[in-house]
């Protein structure tokens, strides 16, 4: 039996995920909620865990992950059982990290020079290579599946299924019909109903600290 699962966690931020991820594993965890409108991601003691003050942060036992990859990761493996991470000898475990990976290096980096309007940079030094492909690349993987890697739910899901829901709330990310598709398939299951809803009220209940300590 793994051990509890802490996440540092912040509403509205990539932890918001991870806690979605947590539900659908069924993993025992508690929260460790951070209100970055009052600087509590930068206390001492966060930074001690993670000096660069972001969430998701997890610890179990003695163990501290960061970076949102890493964690997804980390906590499938955590509980095997749940089925959500294809095992070391299943064909799909290539394209399952690959996708994963595909997010950070790929997927965010495009989005950030999206949405800043910055310049792409040259082919030939780019992370990504260029928005267009990232997102016609991902499309192609969906297309004719239920869930990324096919048929069955796995934890890369919850990584896309946000990242694209967010991307296209902003107008950033293109709303293909497989993407829209996608993402209200995901956003109906119980886990993310309950996360969100939940995500929201406390949301607003850090903002109006925020409101009340001076701080807009």
């Amino acid at each position: 039996m793994a051990e509890q699962v802490e996440l540092f966690y912040a509403p509205q931020t990539r932890a918001t995920g991870v806690r979605v991820l947590l539900e659908e594993l069924g993993a025992p965890y508690t929260l460790n909620v951070l209100n970055v409108k009052l600087g509590e991601n930068r206390q001492p003691g966060f930074l001690k865990l993670n000096p660069a003050g972001k969430v998701p942060t997890v610890r179990c036992g003695d163990a501290v992950v960061t970076e949102q990859v890493a964690i997804y990761l980390y906590l499938a493996d955590l509980f095997p059982e749940r089925g959500l991470t294809p095992g070391l000898d299943d064909p799909l475990r290539g394209p399952y990290l690959r996708w994963f990976v595909y997010v950070a290096s790929c997927f965010e980096p495009a989005l950030v020079d999206r949405a800043l309007k910055r310049e792409e940079p040259p082919q030939s030094m780019s992370p990504y290579g260029s928005f267009d492909t990232v997102m016609e690349n991902m499309r192609a993987q969906l297309a004719g599946k239920t869930f990324v890697l096919g048929e069955s739910i796995t934890a890369l899901d919850v990584l896309w299924a946000m990242g694209l829901r967010w991307g296209m709330m902003f107008g950033i990310v293109p709303e293909f019909d497989e993407f829209k598709e996608y993402t209200a398939r995901f956003f109906e299951r119980p886990a993310a109903v309950k996360v969100l809803q939940e995500d929201q009220n406390l949301a607003k209940e850090q903002e109006e600290a925020a409101t009340a300590a001076g701080i807009a």
